[in-house]
């Protein structure tokens, strides 16, 4: 992949299979140049064998194809910074997946366009999974929350195309505050 937000759009789509009601992920990059990414979902979850399994590209739950690369592809991207993934998963509980990678590293791949693969997952999932987006940096921390626009918009669904138009400009300049074109 050629930039982290592609990891983030498949890890996220994992939680959509996974039957997720809610799919929080968290960007936070500290003073040091750590990038870490959480997802942490409320989908069905998978026992420890599984666990195990889907860290190898030759497994996966899906039915329609025998590999699956969105995690070993993550953890490969990860550990070529010098950083880690780590996955914490319990059936009927949801899933974890945090992985952390040195944005000072040649290797690191750039962020990518977060605002768009997050406008993406709303636009193609109008009414479930409900999506939280938290980016942090020593500079500046946003949240974005599909729960509180559904709220403010008071049954408009949210891939309009008005409402579209205002998610993405919102992300823009959420993910732009903070991070200033540190992760490009």
């Amino acid at each position: 992949m050629r930039d982290l937000s592609l990891h983030i759009m498949d890890l996220v789509q994992n939680s959509i299979t996974a039957g997720a009601s809610l799919v929080e992920t968290t960007l936070c990059l500290d003073a040091d140049g750590m990038l870490t990414l959480t997802i942490k979902d409320d989908g069905c979850g998978m026992d420890s064998e599984m666990v195990q399994k889907v860290i190898s590209p030759f497994s996966t739950t899906r039915s329609t194809r025998k590999v699956g690369l969105g995690i070993p592809m993550t953890l490969a991207s990860a550990r070529a910074t010098g950083g880690q993934l780590t996955l914490n998963s319990s059936p009927g509980k949801g899933t974890e997946i945090c992985a952390t990678f040195l944005t000072d590293n040649i290797d690191c791949l750039p962020l990518g366009d977060i605002a768009e693969t997050f406008a993406l997952l709303t636009a193609a999932n109008p009414d479930t999974p409900d999506f939280v987006l938290t980016m942090s940096s020593p500079d500046q921390a946003h949240e974005f929350d599909t729960r509180v626009i559904r709220e403010a918009l008071g049954g408009v669904k949210l891939n309009e195309p008005e409402v579209m138009e205002w998610i993405l400009t919102s992300l823009r300049e959420q993910a732009g505050a903070v991070f200033g074109g540190k992760l490009q």
